[in-house]
């Protein structure tokens, strides 16, 4: 169970989303955080991903080598 607080104005911007489309708030609130999460993961692993490539932990290789190793290369 999660409860959340909003602001008055994305409240009454959610109620008429709801209620112009015949679903609930918590239906929108639950789409909104699901494709939200997916980013933010995405967002969060890139940083990580960076850190260790700046402070040497991890290489990066170029698209030409994976497409080399893919067999793709012309």
């Amino acid at each position: 169970m999660l409860a959340l607080r909003l602001p008055i104005e994305i409240e009454t911007r959610l109620d008429a989303l709801a209620k112009s489309t015949g679903r609930t708030k918590t239906f929108y609130a639950r789409e909104a955080i699901l494709e939200y999460l997916d980013d933010l993961e995405d967002a969060y692993l890139a940083q990580s991903r960076l850190a260790d490539i700046r402070a040497g932990r991890s290489s990066t290789i170029s698209l030409d080598e994976v497409e080399r190793r893919l067999g793709l290369a012309n």
